[in-house]
């Protein structure tokens, strides 16, 4: 391995106190044979490195998705560089324009631990790219020349210390999408396509009421499609209200199922109704999992029944009287009206209270 050396076509600039930056690409698995991952750790008291440790399952996740065939990876690797390498410039007027310059870069190949460059955001992926089937994929890379530990911590803060994309808008983001996506995402591409569905429907008891990261600030909303987006994923679990329907060959009939459901909570509870959180807490993130969570046994008797919608509307009807989702205190639990809060004690306790007087208003009368 002793002189080897790893040579790719490249742009070179310059930014801040005159660091030299490079973009290129290289095959995925050969990301990690010319960078180390410097792992964050303690050697003799002093910090060392600044890497996080490997995250098995989203490496995991990852190769899984890149494996599938033909994929779009645009993600750039950033790389610090060791003063080390060498840039060759193109020659010709053509090789230069404006800051910027072609070339070829050489980076030595070494040994794991005596690399010639380091990764400084990216490792997850560059081990996955390792590992996966199609190891070949060109991936961009920038590349920045530093072997001061320092420098590259300062990156890889700056680099990780942005917000994340917020779950509510990839949620809304998923029903529009038909490509492959990873494996995590997959199960929450249904229950966002009917959420999205209910605030849209013009048959949708929601429609006009649930709060969406596309809105402007002005827009009205009073349900906030997370906690409906949990509600409806409960539902789709195989023992759930909606678990047994074939989704394959559309969402159609979930969706009418949750239209019968949430219009007849609706009609159970008029003065609750698409006031605000704070005035309700049946259109409370809590609220609305609760209910969801009672849609479960309600809507297995009701689909099985003649009416359905008649089935759901005298279940609610039945346990109406005992809810107090604007005013006054839950017997049986103890809590006021506006204590709940979007807790899971509070999620979990409010939903065995429902479901537990379900049970008993809708045993047969001897």
């Amino acid at each position: 391995m002793k002189g080897a050396k790893l040579s790719v076509r490249a742009l070179k600039t310059r930014q801040g106190p005159d660091i030299e930056v490079y973009a290129f690409f290289l095959p995925g698995d050969q990301v990690t044979e010319v960078a180390d991952i410097s792992r964050l750790r303690r050697g003799e008291g002093n910090l060392e490195g600044f890497q996080r440790k490997e995250i098995r399952a989203h490496v995991s996740e990852i190769a899984e998705f890149l494996s599938q065939g033909p994929v779009l990876f645009p993600n750039a690797i950033i790389l610090a560089l060791s003063p080390q390498v060498r840039f060759e410039s193109a020659r010709g007027p053509a090789a230069e324009r404006g800051d910027v310059r072609s070339g070829v870069l050489h980076i030595p190949i070494r040994a794991e631990g005596q690399r010639a460059a380091w990764i400084v955001d990216g490792q997850q992926r560059s081990l996955a790219l390792s590992k996966a089937k199609q190891a070949q994929l060109q991936v961009p890379v920038v590349a920045f020349i530093s072997d001061e530990v320092e420098t590259q911590r300062a990156q890889f803060i700056l680099v990780n210390k942005a917000k994340p994309l917020s779950s509510r808008l990839i949620d809304e983001l998923l029903p529009a999408m038909s490509i492959a996506l990873p494996k995590s995402l997959k199960p929450r591409q249904v229950p966002s396509a009917l959420c999205a569905a209910l605030a849209d429907h013009p048959e949708s008891p929601f429609v006009g009421l649930i709060k969406r990261e596309s809105q402007s600030d002005g827009a009205k909303g009073v349900v906030t499609d997370s906690g409906l987006t949990r509600a409806i994923a409960a539902n789709l679990r195989p023992a759930g209200a909606l678990g047994a329907y074939d989704l394959e060959g559309g969402t159609d009939a979930a969706f009418q199922a949750l239209c019968i459901y949430w219009s007849a909570v609706r009609d159970a509870f008029p003065d609750a109704w698409g006031l605000s959180s704070e005035d309700s807490r049946l259109m409370h993130s809590a609220g609305i999992q609760a209910m969801g969570a009672l849609m479960d046994p309600i809507w297995t008797r009701a689909d099985a029944s003649a009416d359905p919608a008649a089935e759901v509307a005298a279940a609610l009807d039945r346990i109406a009287p005992r809810c107090r989702w604007t005013s006054g205190d839950w017997e049986g639990l103890g809590w006021a009206w506006d204590d709940i809060q979007a807790t899971s004690k509070h999620v979990k306790g409010l939903s065995e209270h429902l479901l537990k007087l379900d049970r008993e208003l809708s045993r047969p009368t001897r």
